[in-house]
């Protein structure tokens, strides 16, 4: 688990007080804000590409179109009359009464920093001083970090939770969009880092590891899904413990006293939701997903789309509000070339199989209800299919910010829909456009929350997370 909780306003002594118990990793929690709303045990999980998807290529496919616009994909029949999808994604196709696409999201950019942004925090203007480069304290909260803020735990686990990974750049740097921004780091959701970035091989490793121009020392680099450890570390005794918390309990008597009661709510949720994490014996199962029986591992893959999105649904059963998935890190889905058999043989399998899997499970429990399902990427990409020989051996398509198609299932959205459309050659948005703000809206929806939900900064102003309406048509 990372620690995403920075400094607040504490005195020095109280600071030093946090420190050590910090060092005794009981505070790897991110502080969250007091909840403005109750959420009504509403789940969101949302399935992030980062890269940017190819809608020709997987949920708006063109048959009739050119060859360069078409690429080498056919489509077949869902269980959907009417309703056709790419012949790589056949589980899918079969579960398609689970499911509905809005194939006219729409948004202005083409490049991938600002394109995170946007689509992690549903805010399509970018923010006053934004930096592609690095994350700032002025960048709009994610969607994660406002899931967070604005609703209410059901337990002692953190409301909100990104996995298996923060999103990181071959450059090491860190893609912006993912944090808590003008909220303030210590509203940062949860990261569990089971995947920590270590070099650029991509894809659902180990079985489906794969580098964008096959470079052989990339494919052959090792990357282990890591359980996060939740047991008390070596040399803490639960008497020790038992003094570790004891001065946290004096902590936040010092903290009620304070005029800062936000950051003293804040800190008793840190605590609780580490000591959580340090003593339910609950949360190794939940987290341990590689320890699942044989079947659910053939069911859902024994690799990173698999186990993340098997965390995921633990965690929804467990309590937790929302859950985004980044399936593969930074630019898995950045498909400019060798599109068509990395899409084939590396990308689609393990995406058709996991999140088949989580929909059979969430429906069969009956929990699909109150669970919605979103996935999306940065962008879409070009109508035409492109080639960079300098750098590919074979052809794909390069970044579009014009239209995309986004997957939505469960949380009371009718199955076998699809709201808006793009042209005849999947550039544009030719019926019903659909725009970030509107993506965001339908999960803050999902999740029970009013339009007048908001979140409230140090000097307690509001802050309205809703930025336009619900995409009509798909409840």
């Amino acid at each position: 688990m990372m620690p995403s909780a920075r400094n607040s306003s504490f005195s020095d002594v109280s600071r030093r007080a946090v420190l050590q118990a910090s060092a005794a990793g009981l505070l790897t929690a991110g502080m969250t804000h007091a909840a403005t709303s109750p959420s009504r045990s509403k789940s969101v999980i949302y399935i992030f590409l980062s890269g940017g998807l190819a809608q020709h290529d997987s949920f708006d496919m063109k048959p009739d179109a050119p060859d360069n616009i078409r690429g080498d994909f056919n489509p077949i029949a869902t269980n959907t009359p009417g309703l056709q999808i790419c012949e790589h994604l056949p589980k899918l196709a079969q579960r398609s009464h689970l499911w509905s696409l809005c194939r006219s999201l729409t948004h202005q950019t083409n490049d991938h920093s600002l394109g995170h942004h946007i689509m992690l925090t549903g805010r399509t203007l970018a923010p006053p001083g934004f930096d592609p480069s690095v994350p700032k304290p002025s960048d709009w909260p994610s969607i994660a970090a406002i899931a967070g803020a604005v609703t209410q735990p059901r337990n002692q686990l953190p409301p909100s939770v990104v996995l298996p990974e923060r999103l990181v750049h071959t450059t090491r740097r860190v893609i912006p969009g993912q944090f808590g921004g003008e909220m303030g780091p210590r509203r940062d959701p949860w990261f569990i880092e089971a995947a920590p970035y270590e070099s650029a091989c991509y894809g659902a490793y180990p079985e489906y590891a794969f580098d964008h121009q096959d470079r052989p020392n990339i494919i052959s680099g090792k990357r282990e899904y890591r359980i996060p450890e939740v047991t008390l570390t070596d040399g803490i005794s639960r008497d020790r413990l038992d003094h570790r918390l004891d001065l946290l309990r004096r902590i936040e008597e010092r903290l009620n006293g304070s005029d800062n009661i936000d950051d003293s709510h804040s800190f008793v949720r840190s605590r609780n939701g580490a000591v959580s994490f340090l003593t339910d014996p609950r949360i190794k199962s939940i987290l341990d997903v590689r320890s699942a029986s044989a079947d659910q591992l053939d069911r859902y893959g024994r690799n990173s789309f698999g186990w993340s999105l098997m965390m995921a649904r633990n965690l929804v059963n467990a309590g937790v509000n929302f859950v985004q998935v980044n399936l593969g890190n930074n630019e898995t889905w950045d498909t400019h070339g060798e599109a068509f058999p990395h899409l084939k043989d590396k990308l689609f399998p393990p995406t058709d199989k996991a999140l088949s899997a989580l929909l059979d499970d969430l429906h069969e429990t009956g929990q699909l209800k109150d669970t919605l399902i979103v996935m999306a990427g940065e962008f879409g990409r070009t109508p035409k299919v492109t080639h960079l020989p300098q750098h590919y051996k074979l052809p794909g398509r390069d970044h579009w910010g014009a239209v995309q198609t986004v997957f939505f299932a469960g949380g009371g959205v009718q199955g076998g829909r699809v709201i808006g459309s793009s042209d005849k050659i999947g550039a544009y948005p030719a019926a019903d456009p659909q725009k970030p703000e509107n993506m965001a809206a339908t999960m803050y929806a999902a999740l029970g929350l009013p339009d007048t939900a908001a979140w409230y900064d140090d000097l307690k102003r509001p802050h309205h997370i809703y930025e336009a309406g619900p995409i009509l048509g798909l409840f």
